[in-house]
């Protein structure tokens, strides 16, 4: 357990336990750049606003090593949030800014039409990694063109335009992607012609629970009465990231591939989240479901925090669009391939997927032990270090604790803890750190987030 060192007396009267960051051997530069404050006016002023800080009191990062980051005043905060948004080896991993370093050095960017080792290792070192026949690469910025771009495969492998995604699913903010997410909390939603959303399998908030197969039916509804029987794909994340670390009920998966294959349609993996050891059981997140698609969209971790993106796919299935100049300037270039490379062998050397085994599911245990305490949680799931909190005001009628979630993250943050929130009902805590997250940080997060519950 965490050591305990300080009481305080909460408004309540009762007295709380206020948790004390584990140690750690690293002290930032001093910083000499403009304050939160004068950022903040700034981003006003020059930034778009339809992406938000995501606390009230913002906080400057200037400085990060490992599973740590640092504001403006040297002040250290445990980042159990960032893994997911790019982060896997951890912050400012020695072994991936030497090869980021290194290649910018000689030469940072060529395009494809070039020849250059750096791309052709990476891709042979990324394909390595998955199972059947997925082996052809195609590198993009970001998840949100690899979603974009497996969409266009799709459809043009099988010459139909309907696709098939999930409701409270996430597949990135480009208009085609947009049609595809149905997040409609976020106003992420673009209705697109050809695109249809399946009833989630929810395993929490769901009418069939954990019955994947009962869900799947939905699908197959879709294609009869929907689509004139025909679908060019369907896209689902294993565990939904933006949608509260949910876990695709058992079953659901394998029933809804078969369902896709009758009709010719192909079968795409959103791994942008959830890929590359983070769920701990597996490399990759479908793994966990029995199922082998035929096309899988990467990102956020796969670089350490440098733009980049892929799709991997069959050589059957690249044919469809190897006559078309598809083409990519900064996909898979040099110092992010660099990186990329770097990251696949930290992962390894340092058994990171093993470490977000056993480390995951020691923090999952301690959180639901800590239900047991704190009513105000509802449901704790998740798999390796993609762990989901959601909060509820009543656990019979499952009511979102919206605002009591708002409060909660903002506490935790003011204690040392970054946290992310999500949830079709943005009542979820999202606990995704980088990969080299440890124990004495998970009893110091529940320890965090306990305090932050007693304080409400």
């Amino acid at each position: 357990m965490g050591q305990m060192r300080r009481t305080e007396m909460a408004s309540n009267g009762k007295i709380v336990d206020v948790p004390e960051m584990p140690p750690f051997d690293y002290t930032p530069p001093p910083y000499t750049g403009p304050s939160a404050s004068e950022i903040l006016k700034k981003r006003k002023d020059f930034l778009s606003s339809s992406a938000p800080p995501l606390y009230a009191n913002p906080i400057n990062l200037v400085d990060g090593k490992m599973q740590y980051v640092f504001d403006e005043n040297g002040r250290r905060y445990l980042d159990a949030f960032g893994g997911i948004a790019t982060v896997s080896c951890g912050h400012s991993h020695p072994k991936v800014v030497e090869a980021i370093v290194d290649q910018a050095m000689h030469l940072q960017h060529t395009t494809v039409l070039y020849l250059n080792h750096n791309i052709t290792d990476f891709a042979e070192a990324l394909a390595s990694k998955f199972p059947g026949d997925l082996k052809v690469v195609f590198f993009t910025n970001s998840g949100t063109e690899a979603n974009e771009v497996a969409m266009m495969i799709a459809r043009m492998y099988t010459g139909c335009h309907d696709i098939i995604s999930l409701r409270n699913g996430y597949h990135g903010t480009a208009l085609g992607t947009m049609g595809l997410t149905a997040q409609s909390t976020y106003k992420l939603n673009v209705p697109q012609v050809g695109v249809h959303h399946a009833m989630n399998p929810d395993q929490y908030r769901g009418i069939f629970g954990s019955d994947g197969v009962k869900y799947a039916k939905d699908v197959q509804d879709i294609i009869d009465y929907g689509t004139c029987g025909r679908v060019a794909g369907f896209i689902g994340e294993a565990i939904q990231g933006l949608g509260g670390a949910l876990e695709l009920a058992p079953g659901y998966l394998s029933t809804v591939y078969n369902i896709i294959r009758k009709v010719g349609g192909l079968c795409i993996a959103d791994e942008v989240q959830c890929g590359f050891g983070r769920t701990g059981s597996h490399f990759w997140g479908f793994e966990a479901h029995g199922v082998l698609p035929d096309i899988v969209t990467l990102a956020k971790g796969i670089a350490n925090g440098l733009p980049l993106g892929a799709v991997i796919t069959t050589p059957e299935i690249a044919k469809a669009f190897s006559h078309q100049f598809i083409f990519n300037t900064f996909g898979g270039n040099l110092v992010c391939a660099a990186a990329g490379l770097a990251v696949l062998r930290v992962i390894e050397e340092e058994k990171l997927q093993d470490n977000a085994h056993v480390v995951g599911s020691y923090l999952k245990e301690r959180l639901t032990s800590l239900k047991e305490k704190q009513r105000i949680i509802g449901d704790v799931r998740g798999r390796g270090l993609m762990l989901g909190v959601e909060l509820v005001t009543d656990r019979e009628l499952k009511t979102p604790a919206r605002t009591e979630t708002l409060q909660i993250v903002e506490l935790m943050k003011d204690k040392g803890v970054l946290v992310g929130k999500g949830g079709f009902h943005q009542n979820v805590i999202r606990i995704t750190p980088p990969l080299c997250f440890t124990k004495e940080d998970a009893d110091f997060l529940v320890g965090v987030m306990d305090y932050s519950m007693s304080r409400m």
